[in-house]
């Protein structure tokens, strides 16, 4: 009986270890799914389902193939933390709403003038902790006039993406995938690309500042939504930050004024 103890205790610790590993990752999304097909798999076991018991049995061995494949860096970044001893959670703050969709507003609007190229993700639902170490921790309170210095082309950081976690900016100088749609304009670079590539693989919303232009675009779910004016924009990040309770699981609405999209 200690023995049965004994097992099912050291399962608890391997499955709350591999969530605090996996939490604020993509990898997390993958885990669920899986975890469901585990769910299936037993009781279609127990009731009898040979044919259907097989096909799931041999999904679960070809995911766990799978994961490894695609989540080679962050395998490899857990197993280094695990050796040093460290598995860390990161916890959000709350803020003041208002003042964190002024100064994100105000930051956009002097970067487009000043045709400042830029991007910044807001991460949502889906963790983007994986990104989020592809740069360089900031850990700081949302301010317009440090979301402007850190993309500004003297800044070592500019390159790269500013990842926004509710009223604190964690990152910079981030790493994104980059989509591979063919469907995108020719007249839009890499930092268009990366946008729709993140906005692909999890729920976040990505502003882009077009360095040569100045023109101001969203990428969610995959679209890129261009030429969104002053309003468009606040009413997006008060989406974002005054009906995120409500409207977390939900799209946000995205207006833009007077041209197409792309």
């Amino acid at each position: 009986m200690w023995t049965d103890f004994i097992d099912i205790l050291l399962l608890a610790i391997v499955i709350y270890w591999l969530l605090k590993l996996t939490s604020k990752t993509r990898a997390m999304q993958v885990l669920k799914g899986l975890g469901i097909i585990l769910l299936v798999a037993w009781v279609t076991d127990f009731l009898g389902f040979v044919g259907t018991t097989w096909l799931l049995n041999y999904v679960l061995t070809a995911g766990a193939l799978v994961i490894v494949i695609l989540f080679q860096p962050e395998l490899r970044r857990a197993l280094a933390r695990l050796g040093r001893g460290r598995i860390e959670l990161i916890g959000t703050q709350a803020g003041n709403a208002q003042e964190n969709v002024e100064n994100i507003l105000k930051a956009i609007l002097n970067l487009s003038k000043k045709r400042v190229g830029a991007l910044i993700v807001f991460e949502r639902t889906t963790g983007l902790k994986d990104v989020i170490e592809s740069g360089t921790r900031i850990g700081a309170i949302i301010s317009a006039e440090l979301i402007e210095n850190l993309f500004y082309t003297n800044s070592p950081l500019h390159d790269g993406a500013l990842i926004i976690r509710d009223d604190i900016i964690e990152a910079a100088g981030c790493f994104l995938p980059l989509s591979d749609n063919k469907q995108i304009g020719q007249d839009l670079g890499t930092r268009h690309r990366a946008a729709l590539g993140v906005s692909e693989v999890s729920d976040s919303i990505t502003l882009v500042i077009s360095e040569e232009t100045g023109v101001i675009s969203v990428a969610q779910d995959g679209k890129l939504i261009r030429y969104l004016d002053s309003k468009a924009i606040k009413d997006l990040l008060e989406d974002l930050y005054m009906i995120k309770q409500t409207a977390k699981h939900k799209g946000l609405r995205i207006k833009r004024k007077g041209r197409g999209d792309s």
